[in-house]
């Protein structure tokens, strides 16, 4: 006898701004703090939500160690306040590691394992910087010429899509200005306000006159990456970073960023 798989349904989301790494605005901000804060800021979107109802946080991390190792998704759920009843497990597929946390989370449900799930992401490319701390990879996982494209970080990815699809490097520039004129567009119009937590910053700095500490606060609630003062002919003028006669620059490149966001997936009668 084959088994009805029951619908997942999505009751909740959120997300923090975006920052610039390295040096953006949450680059003192701790992922697992920032995590923290979207689990409690998506609980607080559904009133009647009795968080002891939670299963299981499910987070996504594509270098999960350092500031955001140690199962951050456990971490972070006993940070944001929520029942010790509700698990943590940490995934990593990389770029796709907030994708596939959904899946998991989403399959959980619809087989009939759990009735109330939370799907996250975490990334501080600010503390943890892409391939890690220390990597170290088998030297035996090249022993096969196949393998080498593990070692392929995005750039080079891109730059043999490039080769392969035919896309010149003044499509990609047009491209990236075009989505930088988009994005403050969509900003100006408030277009992210429902899918965004507004983020308290803290910063301290101390003041050497009276040895005291300042501290200071401010919320944001914009990504910082879109840019008014980019242009094609301005990313033009950008040398290639990734391969010496290739094509993709640090202009026409996705940033690094920090970030988090959260959602909650229910089954039909979840909760």
């Amino acid at each position: 006898m084959s088994k009805v798989l029951q619908d997942a349904h999505i009751v909740a989301t959120t997300r923090s701004p975006i920052g610039k790494a390295p040096r953006g605005m949450l680059r003192h901000t701790r992922p697992d703090d920032l995590l923290a804060a979207v689990l409690r800021h998506a609980v607080s979107q559904v009133p009647n939500l009795d968080p002891a109802a939670i299963q299981d946080v499910i987070a996504g991390c594509a270098i999960p160690e350092a500031q955001q190792g140690l199962n951050v998704a456990r971490i972070s759920t006993l940070l944001a306040g929520l029942p010790k009843s509700v698990g943590g497990v940490t995934v990593n597929r990389f770029c796709a590691s907030g994708l596939t946390a959904v899946a998991m989370a989403a399959d959980r449900i619809r087989v009939g394992e759990a009735e109330m799930m939370i799907a996250a992401g975490v990334e501080s490319m600010s503390m943890v910087p892409m391939m890690g701390n220390t990597p170290s990879m088998s030297p035996s996982i090249f022993d096969a010429d196949d393998n080498i494209g593990i070692a392929y970080g995005m750039g080079l990815t891109a730059e043999k899509v490039a080769t392969q699809w035919k896309v010149s490097r003044e499509d990609q520039d047009a491209f990236s200005a075009e989505s930088h004129c988009k994005a403050l567009a969509a900003q100006q119009s408030g277009e992210f306000a429902d899918e965004m937590m507004p983020f308290e910053i803290v910063t301290r700095e101390p003041d050497l006159a009276t040895g005291q500490v300042a501290e200071k606060r401010r919320v944001v609630a914009l990504d910082e990456g879109p840019r008014a003062d980019i242009s094609a002919e301005g990313l033009a003028r950008l040398k290639p970073v990734f391969a010496t006669k290739g094509s993709v620059t640090a202009g026409n490149s996705s940033q690094t960023s920090d970030g988090a966001g959260a959602l909650i997936i229910a089954s039909e009668g979840g909760g």
